[in-house]
């Protein structure tokens, strides 16, 4: 990596052409300036014009744009990069869950959670009415069930209604009080059927013990009272904050059209289905929407082909609508892959059950509702965390690609934790972008102890596989999937390379180098969410989404770089964060 920038930097400044142009509205110069572009990657400055790159170059080549009514920002060695993109994010539920009391995924011993839950609710940090809300729980502690019942289901949580929701927007967990306003006992499991039961956490005598997954963790958080208007509107507008600050100046939303009471993992949309939309409305209309949304809306996984024309009366009434664009559609084909959740459907059965998870597509239809979709000029963007709904997707798509060869539409799938060997080359074969989360691939408690005892050695050993894809041809995209880690993207980057966590290295061999991680949250990313026409590089004509950093990224150690952070943000040219303010 440290031979990177030297090489770029001399085939650049040889290959950017003198023009004579019209003068620059800014000037940014003497910097290190990746633009994305592999066939002008560093250039040392850019000039902008009415919102847009005018022009990338040399210092020579940039300074002769400006005129006296030019701003001129030297960068003095500083690196210059495209704003960086997230290809599967919810930032609405990032920023309303950063305005509650948050977890933020650590443990704590069961005494101490219940001092901290009493002192966030003296506060008035918790409650969603009269429930006691806690948000970013994580996963670790779904294994202890009985124990924080023990707890929260005695004194005076007897009657007092209790949620803790999971991190990974799958699961939670919720005491007595709360199960009994939702209905959920012994009398109601007994009336489910093996998929449904499944998603409640039941003791040795077929009682619910208050966690819950899926369509199980839905009968709950259903029930939480709705956010005020305004409570929402600050968690849009704390979500586009925290991503200008970290640099990330458009995403991918994943569930743009499910609210907070809807039945995410198997909604079944109408017309009325709107979700975050008119956030994103309101914030535009009012100038805060610094961002680009490419706004996937959710269809049911057993979606037929005319079901789609109910989602297109959802777009039509949020088009024209500046910075919010429509690429097409999300499906969940399975959930979780972690104990005691496992609804990530596998080719391999989990140890423990001997089931293989919740594949939620129809494999024998599902390329039907693909190519429905292409017809439609949409793309489809697909949740999937086991191999077999890894595979079952791409089989979806390859029927897709036959029915329509000539297509040209881009899909992507999500998450990827394991992949089978199998798959590696379909991605570049089908064209399907591999949308990576990549901050998770590191060593700690929800890629070991939580998966590593329930799957095959051979399953386990392709857990978050980004090199084995990179090494087939598949293009990878940098994503957060927020809140259920952080939205930044240097996490994402540092673990990508280090694959380092707290139990130590995950899959030493699946690491990758920076300078792909870089394409994978500029040019990329644009790619997944279909805007690389106007963003994800720095190439004239493109929008001017700019970040300038504190540290060369290009040399600094792979401890350095997790600690990057950015000096400034730029959208469309204008700056929105700073990090002097």
């Amino acid at each position: 990596m440290k031979r990177f920038l030297p090489s770029l930097l001399a085939s650049a400044l040889t290959c950017a052409p003198m023009e004579s142009m019209a003068a620059a509205d800014a000037v940014y110069f003497n910097g290190q300036v990746f633009t994305a572009n592999r066939n002008q990657p560093i250039v040392q400055a850019l000039a902008v014009e009415d919102g847009k790159i005018l022009q990338v170059g040399s210092d020579q080549q940039i300074l002769a744009l400006a005129d006296a009514g030019t701003q001129r920002i030297d960068l003095a060695g500083k690196v210059m990069m495209p704003g960086m993109i997230d290809s599967h994010t919810h930032p609405v539920m990032g920023g309303a869950a950063s305005l509650r009391a948050n977890l933020y995924d650590e443990i704590k011993p069961l005494a101490e959670l219940e001092e901290w839950i009493l002192a966030e609710d003296k506060a008035g940090h918790t409650r969603m009415g009269d429930i006691v809300v806690i948000s970013g729980a994580s996963s670790g502690y779904w294994e202890k069930a009985d124990a924080i019942g023990a707890v929260f289901n005695q004194g005076l949580w007897a009657r007092q209604p209790l949620v803790l929701e999971g991190i990974d927007g799958h699961t939670g967990w919720a005491n007595q009080a709360m199960l009994a306003r939702a209905g959920i006992d012994k009398a109601l499991i007994k009336t489910l059927d093996e998929k449904n039961a499944s998603y409640i956490g039941q003791d040795k005598d077929g009682n619910p013990n208050g966690y819950l997954s899926e369509a199980g963790w839905d009968r709950v958080r259903s029930l939480l009272p709705e956010a005020s208007a305004e409570a929402m509107l600050n968690a849009a507008r704390a979500g586009v904050k925290a991503n200008n600050a970290v640099g990330v100046t458009a995403w991918m939303d994943a569930a743009a059209n499910a609210g907070a009471a809807d039945d995410v993992f198997e909604l079944k949309p109408t017309a009325e289905t709107v979700g975050v939309l008119p956030l994103y409305k309101q914030l535009a209309e009012k100038g805060e929407l610094s961002a680009h949304v490419a706004a996937l809306l959710i269809v049911n996984p057993q979606s037929k082909p005319q079901d789609l024309a109910m989602v297109a009366t959802v777009m039509d009434q949020f088009q024209n609508v500046p910075n919010l664009s429509f690429p097409g559609i999300k499906v969940f084909a399975d959930g979780i892959l972690e104990f005691p959740g496992q609804t990530a459907a596998v080719i391999d059965p989990y140890n423990n059950s001997l089931k293989q998870g919740q594949l939620l597509i129809d494999p024998q239809h599902f390329g039907e509702l693909v190519a429905a979709a292409e017809d439609k000029g949409w793309l489809v963007h697909v949740h999937a965390v086991g191999d077999r709904a890894v595979r079952e997707s791409l089989n979806g798509m390859e029927y897709a690609r036959k029915a329509n060869p000539n297509s040209g539409i881009t899909h992507s799938i999500s998450h990827l934790q394991l992949v089978n060997p199998k798959e590696f080359p379909r991605f570049k074969q089908l064209d399907v972008i591999a949308s990576m989360q990549l901050a998770w691939a590191l060593g700690e408690v929800y890629s070991i102890d939580l998966v590593q005892p329930y799957v095959s050695a051979m399953a386990y050993r392709y857990q978050y596989p980004a090199q084995s894809l990179k090494k087939a041809g598949a293009t990878i995209a940098g994503a957060s999937d927020w809140p259920v880690s952080s939205p930044s993207p240097w996490e994402a980057i540092y673990h990508a390379v280090t694959r380092k966590g707290p139990m130590g290295v995950l899959n030493a061999k699946e690491g990758i180098d920076r300078e792909t991680m870089f394409y994978a949250y500029t040019i990329n990313s644009a790619k997944a969410l279909n805007l690389q026409e106007r963003i994800g590089s720095l190439e004239p004509g493109k929008q001017a989404d700019l970040i300038i950093l504190d540290r060369d990224v290009f040399k600094v150690s792979d401890d350095d770089l997790q600690q990057t952070k950015v000096l400034q943000t730029i959208f469309a040219g204008k700056p929105v964060y700073s990090a002097e303010s």
